[in-house]
């Protein structure tokens, strides 16, 4: 039997010393240790100086010696849902709204889940994708603009302006 064939739930890199309390800093290096427990794997990272001054009888299951960077910033999502859906909301009730990028953004939602496609009618300027709000049941018409794959890029761009120039 492998005993590593289990999947064990080990706490994530602290960002402090388990001894001490204090912050590490970028750069810094410092030692994680594992204990096997009853319950499993025990995680416990100590700066350089805890680490001189442990008690050496404690034994870890296992040790190693690592550089302390902080986690990356979270990035926002490029189209926030809310945003993408006011968007989306503003430009189909326009009088002219700019097929392209409505059905960007209708697809966007769709992938979000916050559309689902219900119908695809014929009308009289092509195919047009009939979408229905989860929550709130309100449809929404979308001309399919038939858009070719070399074309999607700046779409995508002025999706990204648009959304820009509302939020500013």
């Amino acid at each position: 039997m492998n005993p590593l064939a289990n999947e064990w739930t080990i706490k994530h890199r602290a960002d402090a010393c388990a001894a001490t309390q204090r912050p590490f800093a970028p750069g810094e290096y410092f030692y994680t240790l594992l204990f096997q427990d009853a319950e499993g794997f025990r995680r416990e990272d100590l700066s350089e100086e805890a680490w001189r001054n442990r008690n050496e009888n404690i034994r870890p299951f296992s040790f190693w010696r690592t550089k302390y960077e902080p986690a990356p910033p979270e990035q926002p999502e490029p189209l926030a849902k809310e945003n993408a859906e006011q968007l989306f909301r503003r430009l189909t009730s326009s009088e002219n709204p700019p097929a392209n990028a409505c059905y960007v953004l209708a697809a966007m939602l769709e992938r979000k889940k916050v559309l689902k496609q219900i119908k695809t009618e014929r009308g009289d300027d092509g195919r047009v994708l009939i979408y229905e709000h989860r929550e709130n049941g309100d449809v929404f018409i979308v001309r399919d603009p038939g858009l070719r794959l070399d074309e999607l890029e700046n779409v995508q761009h002025e999706v990204s302006n648009l959304l820009g120039a509302r939020s500013t």
